[in-house]
């Protein structure tokens, strides 16, 4: 087995994998459910002419906040929906913000360019329906779309639409840099090559002018995972963004959104202070 396989491949390396992932299930479940019981879940919004294109929005029992908050899962373009991390909008919402869920169709049904663009109809639906700016955040290869999304001229994209409707962005243990991935089990069904490789890895892009958007890493991340979120950061920066680097104690890659449950972390509380400017 290659190094960049025991790296990147994180269901092979920590020895958890299996339990956390199963844990993520039942506590979403049961997050949804009290939300469900309190009016406070909208499940299943469709926003796009497939299964896979839904948002979940979880609302706060009282709604203080300016925009709302996304949250894109990750599971390497190719695992996952929303319903096993319904309980990541918990701490936004204690807080009085409001969290939507955006799923995506997944690899090797589609490519990872029609999911960057799956999650940019998705935030356009949010933004039509609510009429509320957005900060994105995304785990894994969610940080991966987070910055997608900080990347898109907005202006452009629709009628309606002005540059800061996205305001900010956390990545959270984001996959910025493709090419290590097709060295690794991973690629079987994203099917990269060179030339994808290199054009989907937001490490190349041009952010935003004056883009802001956080990286956050797991201390306990293998050494490419951190490398890939402080050269980003490193990268970034220079190209005029405002980013910053930032750890998440004691945390592997899957305890790494643990945080975001927790109202009083220091991940929920920044997520909820780029929520609330003006």
């Amino acid at each position: 087995m290659n190094v960049l396989e025991l790296e990147y491949n994180n269901r092979l390396r920590l020895p958890h994998a299996a339990a956390t992932i199963k844990e993520w299930a039942t506590t979403a479940e049961a997050y949804r459910a009290e939300c469900a019981s309190e009016g406070r879940a909208e499940i299943g919004l469709q926003y796009g002419g497939t299964p896979g294109q839904t948002v979940d929005i979880f609302w706060p029992r009282q709604d203080t906040a300016k925009h709302i908050c996304v949250f894109v899962h990750g599971g390497y373009w190719q695992l996952f929906n929303p319903s096993f991390f319904s309980h990541v909008a918990k701490g936004a919402n204690e807080n009085g913000v409001p969290m939507a869920l955006i799923g995506y169709d997944l690899c090797p049904g589609v490519r990872i360019e029609t999911i960057i663009e799956q999650i940019r109809t998705g935030c356009s639906f949010i933004w039509r329906r609510h009429n509320r700016r957005l900060v994105m955040s995304g785990h894994s290869a969610g940080g991966h779309l987070t910055a997608a999304m900080m990347s898109i001229d907005w202006a452009s994209a629709a009628a309606g639409f002005d540059s800061s409707t996205v305001t900010a962005g956390v990545a959270i243990s984001g996959v910025f840099e493709l090419a290590p991935l097709m060295q690794t089990s991973i690629n079987d069904k994203l099917l990269l090559d060179d030339r994808r490789a290199s054009i989907l890895s937001p490490v190349h892009w041009r952010p935003l002018p004056g883009a802001l958007l956080d990286a956050w890493v797991g201390a306990n991340e293998s050494s490419e995972f951190r490398r890939q979120s402080q050269e980003f950061v490193a990268t970034w920066k220079q190209a005029g963004a405002n980013t910053t680097l930032m750890s998440v104690a004691n945390a592997d890659h899957f305890q790494a959104i643990a945080p975001l449950s927790d109202p009083d972390s220091d991940l929920t509380q920044r997520l909820v202070n780029l929520a609330s400017r003006d």
